[in-house]
């Protein structure tokens, strides 16, 4: 940090003693105030509070191999508790402005990758799996090992490619796009809206929250993605009192009888460790833990260094302080969103807006997570959120991952072709797995016609080998008469 960042900290901070909580936090030492800390963590909460709607609304709206689906309002405590409580370890635990909660991309492969294939319990249970060897994986020193497998283009294109997934999500939830049915007799899978063309006021409401969406991103508007949900809740409670609308599909935005209620706890603890591998098999089960694996611990490392970066913390070698500590919390927290039902809990980079607000230690996590907490007795006024006004977030959410695609080199083909399959495989098979799987054989494939075969990984070797099996798995049950 400069020192006229740590002078100005100095001044606002102004003639006060320091006190045991400023030692422990080392307010003072980074240059930063209460007063800061207490903005930057007001800033972070309003920036990813909008997961306490999306989480619901991604599990909610999917079913298990059962047809069983989760409750929303118990999804909203979970999401809430998780977050709350994690977020405080991470800010007494790792004393950095990092955030958590259930991670958009993560609840989507719980929602459309592992429930279809088992049951929910099964299901989170996988993430606890995902968790445990994170923390195994921090605890053994192999972080670096996995790190180093994974060429970097590889994980941008995985970023990219769950971007374009989620957006696709947010489209098809709101009704934007539709799949056209097989009687149809045509050729175009999806169309536009349920006939074509867009019709009815949940769809006005929809098109209207992505302008709105992407109009506050391009200003820069803190918490814009929260502002648009908010907003265009309003107006579907506005509209729903005075149109005459058929269907809004799941959440109806009808003010509820009570705001304040009691928190629904039902989910906590809803998870079989073991159970996926009686339903998919031995095989499916480590491909599918990977891919948990892969999408957390790596979107954990660009937002710990990117934030830790933008506060001004990394130290001389590019390094950030204790990030042992912070990778640990991390994989618990994955861990405690799997034995909530709420999905892996992991970093998020919103947290760069409590930073910008001027945070620089886990003090202002105090803050996010007391506000998380605070929001457990919210439940009932945070499920009026129609999909219509959600969905929207999903759009912008996947354009704000989107952005990574600048950072691959497309004139070079060991490349190019890996990161576009990834990317184009993901939402067009709408699995993530499928995706990753595409990318990674493509890469040793060209890598091997191109004789630099040896500059593959062999942990990649063995990665694309598993994907090898998982795509070919049919042919092989019958060659082996399973």
């Amino acid at each position: 940090m400069s020192e006229a960042q740590k002078t100005a900290g100095r001044q606002d901070a102004g003639p006060s003693t320091v006190t045991g909580v400023d030692r422990f936090f080392r307010i003072t030492e980074r240059g930063s105030t209460f007063g800061r800390e207490i903005r930057g963590g007001f800033a972070t909460f309003f920036t990813m509070a909008y997961i306490l709607v999306l989480n619901p609304l991604i599990l909610g709206s999917a079913k298990d191999k059962f047809g069983e689906q989760l409750d929303p309002v118990q999804l909203t405590t979970a999401t809430a508790l998780v977050a709350a409580v994690m977020t405080i370890i991470m800010g007494v635990g790792g004393n950095l402005p990092l955030a958590l909660a259930a991670g958009l991309g993560l609840n989507a492969v719980v929602a459309f990758q592992l429930a279809p294939l088992m049951s929910w319990d099964d299901a989170m249970g996988l993430i606890v799996l995902e968790g445990l060897l994170i923390c195994v994986l921090v605890v053994t020193g192999l972080r670096e090992a996995v790190m180093h497998a994974i060429p970097l283009p590889l994980k941008q294109a995985i970023s990219v490619g769950i971007g374009l997934f989620i957006a696709l999500i947010g489209f098809v939830d709101a009704g934007f796009v539709t799949r056209i049915p097989d009687a149809a007799n045509t050729t175009v899978p999806v169309q536009l809206g349920s006939t074509g063309t867009l019709a009815g006021w949940p769809m006005l409401v929809f098109c209207g929250g992505v302008l709105l969406t992407i109009g506050l991103l391009a200003r820069k508007v803190r918490g814009a993605i929260l502002v648009s949900i908010v907003a265009m809740t309003a107006v579907a409670l506005v509209i729903n009192a005075l149109a005459d609308v058929r269907t809004w599909g799941l959440t109806t935005p009808e003010w509820p009888d009570r705001i304040v209620d009691a928190p629904d706890f039902g989910l906590l603890g809803q998870f079989s460790l073991f159970g996926a591998f009686g339903q998919v098999g031995v095989v499916t089960v480590v491909l599918l833990v990977f891919t948990l694996v892969l999408s957390d611990f790596f979107d954990t490392m660009g937002t710990v260094v990117g934030v830790s970066a933008e506060a001004g913390l990394l130290d001389e070698d590019g390094k950030v302080p204790g990030l042992g500590k912070v990778l640990l919390i991390d994989g618990a927290a994955a861990v405690a969103g799997g034995a909530a039902s709420a999905s892996s809990a992991t970093s998020y980079i919103e947290s760069a807006a409590g930073v910008g607000e001027g945070a620089r230690t886990g003090f202002a996590n105090l803050v996010t997570g007391s506000l998380f907490g605070l929001a457990l007795f919210l439940t009932p006024l945070l499920t009026i959120v129609p999909l219509q006004a959600a969905a929207p977030a999903l759009v912008a959410v996947g354009f704000l991952m989107m952005t990574q695609v600048r950072h691959i080199e497309w004139d070079r083909y060991e490349i190019a072709v890996p990161a576009f399959l990834t990317i184009a495989v993901m939402p067009f098979t709408y699995s993530i797995t499928n995706g990753i799987g595409a990318g990674f054989l493509a890469y040793v494939l060209v890598k091997t016609v191109l004789g630099r075969a040896k500059e593959v990984h062999w942990l990649l070797w063995g990665t694309s080998a598993l994907f090898l099996v998982y795509f070919a798995i049919d042919p092989i049950e019958q060659l082996l008469g399973v």
